[in-house]
């Protein structure tokens, strides 16, 4: 059985504008802004055991420790100038350096949208992971807004560029020393992607030769089997219709800090 792709995109939108306040770097005070009410409804609606585990932990973790322990880590994990830095561009592992080839991948499928980059807030390249879950969250919302010539270029900016990367950040993310709360989010976001590839229809990538990447049979303790992708595509399936219902946050605009009404990310 397919899934259904219209009753799906809002809880997809969901998820992707969480990940845009997890990824993208803000000094704005409301930075964390309804993430935990965000959380609230994954807990409720989860797409795997896995996940819900990982949004009880970090809904805890944030309102115990605070948002500025959130931000903190961020900086901890991704902006200290030493080896142990998540590195967050699609060139990157692509490449081995950044401002590669799927930087002007992404530009290119950005010129083909309304969608513009906010400079004056967002910093990073248009391949970073921040920029591109904010895009694609903002595709997706065209998309449900009935603007379905958004659906083939959503299709091959996750196939071609998400798809191709994801799994070698989410480990890097999962194993760096300082995550605490972020091991929580390289979690939800592998179950995530797993669903995103049955959404697609597409298969994980072939691992490339480079060092310390992961091999395609490897795990993390966390990757999904066949079975558990089954289950999580039948789970987020049942549980769209109440996502829809439960959730106010997906049409708040101002949810995804680096969007604003003029469809800039």
């Amino acid at each position: 059985m397919k899934i259904d792709k219209a009753s799906v995109n809002p809880a997809r939108s969901l998820y992707y504008g969480l990940f845009s306040k997890l990824f993208v770097f803000s000094q704005s005070e409301d930075r964390f802004d309804k993430v935990t009410e965000v959380l609230g409804v994954l807990i409720e609606n989860p797409i795997d055991d896995a996940s819900r585990d990982a949004c009880v932990e970090l809904k805890f973790f944030i309102e115990n420790q605070g948002v500025q322990a959130l931000s903190d880590e961020y900086d901890l994990i991704f902006n200290v100038p030493s080896g142990e830095t998540v590195r967050t561009t699609a060139s990157y592992y692509d490449e081995g350096f950044e401002s590669g080839k799927k930087l002007v991948e992404v530009k290119n499928f950005l010129a083909k949208t309304k969608i513009r980059r906010d400079e004056k807030h967002y910093k990073e390249s248009e391949d970073s992971i921040g920029f591109l879950v904010t895009f694609m969250h903002e595709l997706i919302e065209l998309i449900i807004k009935g603007e379905s010539e958004y659906e083939n270029l959503q299709h091959c900016l996750f196939k071609e560029v998400l798809n191709e990367f994801l799994d070698e950040f989410v480990q890097n993310l999962y194993e760096n020393k300082k995550a605490v709360a972020y091991k929580e989010v390289a979690i939800l976001l592998n179950s995530f992607l797993e669903f995103e590839r049955l959404y697609f229809e597409v298969s994980k990538p072939k691992a490339k030769l480079k060092q310390k990447r992961v091999q395609e049979e490897e795990s993390c303790g966390f990757i999904a089997d066949v079975e558990a992708q089954r289950r999580a595509k039948n789970r987020i399936e049942r549980s769209a219709d109440a996502l829809v219902q439960s959730c106010s946050l997906e049409n708040d605009d101002d949810f995804v800090d680096a969007v604003d009404d003029e469809t800039e990310v």
